[in-house]
């Protein structure tokens, strides 16, 4: 039995978690860089907050709202360096999973003001540790208030690169459902596919242990059964629940990491526009079909969808409906798609190792147009 776990992050959860965690801030410094994006913490009011609290705290604080989706690797090194030159103690991430990856890089950066872009991922040039980390996620997918993945586009545009240290770790995560409020339907179910693509991937994974498979399940039944009731609008309960399934999802792949939905839809996320949870759900077919090929994953898959409730058969049919992505190309663009993604490391993450031929049937079988 594996029952190792390793969570350094504290959470707090509910209304009210970021004042429960204020005293946190205290001992980080006096001075805090405020990682976002343009608009969503602003509408939720999660910036506000923050901000009025950091005020009555004494806390000098500086916003760098500059963060896109698939957040730059070029960008974190720009806005590390420009916290280095302004005496930033400690860096807290608002947003979804774009803020809060670049906040960990951008936190890396600013401890190491000196390296190159690309050092960021060598570990000695990275002399420095990490300044300290907090996260406020506004949505409820990535998980990346509680695991140390910075997932950030490398210059061209064309490629995600993972970076992650053992002081990549958030202090502590301020998960607040009311945050989640203001988000479009849309954005909600496309959160919620990749919190589940999380629980499934992760409970799939050779790496997984008795804690981060109860992670997983628990994550992957409260989605389901709020996806399920195909809701128009996601009331205070349903956005709890998906709130609490994304952070636990989060945590089990902090042990474990994701499986290979995640690199196959990297190419279709950068280069077509298809939003990260939708793109690892069109892939969820042809992870279950392949998975089941080897006893391990077969098994495995059964008592996944025992446990949600939902038999393999539905969920092939389910999680890509939701997606809807709807993509043609022809073979140079396949080619030029698939070449980008086939050296991931999350290949070798699943019971079924896909190869580079399975690859492209995948791809062909879902985008080839004659």
């Amino acid at each position: 039995m594996n029952a190792s776990f390793y969570l350094p992050t504290r959470v707090f959860f509910g209304d009210g978690a970021l004042q429960n965690g204020a005293p946190l801030f205290l001992a980080a410094g006096k001075h805090a860089l405020i990682v976002t994006g343009r608009t969503s913490a602003r509408a939720c009011g999660a910036l506000d907050e923050l901000c009025a609290l950091l005020d009555r705290l004494g806390i000098t604080h500086t916003l760098f709202d500059r963060v896109t989706e698939n957040p730059p690797l070029l960008l974190c090194c720009e806005a590390g360096k420009a916290a280095y030159e302004q005496g930033v103690d400690f860096v807290i991430g608002v947003g979804g999973g774009s803020p809060l990856d670049a906040a960990k890089a951008i936190a890396a950066f600013a401890a190491n003001p000196t390296i190159s872009p690309k050092a960021l991922y060598d570990s000695e040039q990275r002399v420095h540790s990490t300044l300290p980390l907090f996260a406020i996620p506004t949505t409820a997918g990535t998980g990346s208030e509680v695991n140390p993945y910075s997932v950030l586009t490398l210059p061209g545009g064309r490629q995600k690169k993972t970076f992650k240290a053992d002081d990549t770790w958030p202090r502590a995560a301020f998960v607040d459902p009311r945050y989640t409020a203001t988000m479009s339907r849309e954005l909600t179910v496309s959160t919620a596919l990749d919190a589940f693509a999380h629980a499934m991937e992760s409970y799939l994974s050779p790496r997984s242990t008795v804690f981060s498979e109860r992670a997983a399940l628990f994550a992957a039944t409260e989605i389901f059964d709020v996806l399920s009731l195909y809701p128009e609008q996601f009331d205070s309960e349903m956005r709890e629940r998906l709130s609490a399934a994304a952070t636990a999802a989060g945590m089990a792949i902090s042990v474990t990491g994701t499986g290979f939905p995640h690199p196959l839809g990297y190419s279709i996320t950068l280069l077509d526009g298809i939003p990260h949870g939708r793109a690892c759900a069109a892939f969820a077919a042809d992870y279950l079909t392949y998975n089941e090929k080897t006893p391990e994953g077969k098994a495995r898959i059964a008592a996944f969808s025992a446990a949600i409730g939902a038999k393999p058969a539905v969920l092939k049919t389910y999680l890509p409906a939701l997606a809807a992505v709807d993509l043609s190309f022809n073979e140079e663009e396949i080619r030029e798609r698939v070449e980008l993604i086939v050296g991931a490391k999350n290949y070798v993450n699943s019971p079924y190792v896909l190869n580079k031929e399975e690859i492209y049937d995948i791809y062909r079988a879902h985008f080839f147009k004659k």
